[in-house]
């Protein structure tokens, strides 16, 4: 309990300075806390990080990318025609059937995903890193958000 209490305390303390650097390092810093706190709370050993986190690097960008294509397809196209009203009938359409198809690639990634990773991590220690991602994000965007308030004030 007391190492979980060290960990999340150092956690926070470096998030202090992620988002005090530029955004490059700030990833780069996010990415090494995720690591982290996604090996502690997951127990993994080196052997199953080793086998672990090339997959789930990989998975992680094939996830990325796929929001950002919502991103940058559809929210331009939406911007571009000036908003949503302005759309005719047919372009929304496009725009639906478009996050309909990113949103099946999506579930294809997380399926090829748990096909890779149930080879070699039991599945409670796939929920746990279900868990983790939430928590994780979670427990970011508290800290930016008090960052964000701190710098308005």
């Amino acid at each position: 309990m007391k190492k979980n209490i060290l960990t999340f305390t150092f956690l926070f303390l470096s998030l202090f300075q992620v988002f005090g650097q530029e955004k490059k390092e700030s990833r780069e810093k996010i990415k090494a806390l995720k690591v982290s706190y996604f090996t502690e709370e997951l127990q993994l050993s080196s052997v199953d990080a080793e086998k672990f986190w090339p997959i789930y690097n990989v998975h992680e960008e094939k996830i990325d990318n796929l929001r950002n294509k919502w991103r940058v397809d559809i929210k331009n196209k939406i911007k571009d025609a000036g908003n949503l009203e302005d759309l005719s009938e047919a372009e929304a359409k496009k725009l639906v059937l478009m996050n309909e198809d990113l949103g099946k690639k999506m579930i294809a990634e997380k399926e090829d995903f748990l096909k890779k990773v149930s080879q070699f991590l039991p599945y409670k220690k796939i929920l746990k890193l279900y868990i983790a991602e939430r928590e994780f994000g979670r427990k970011l965007m508290r800290k930016y958000g008090k960052d964000k308030k701190k710098k308005e004030k």
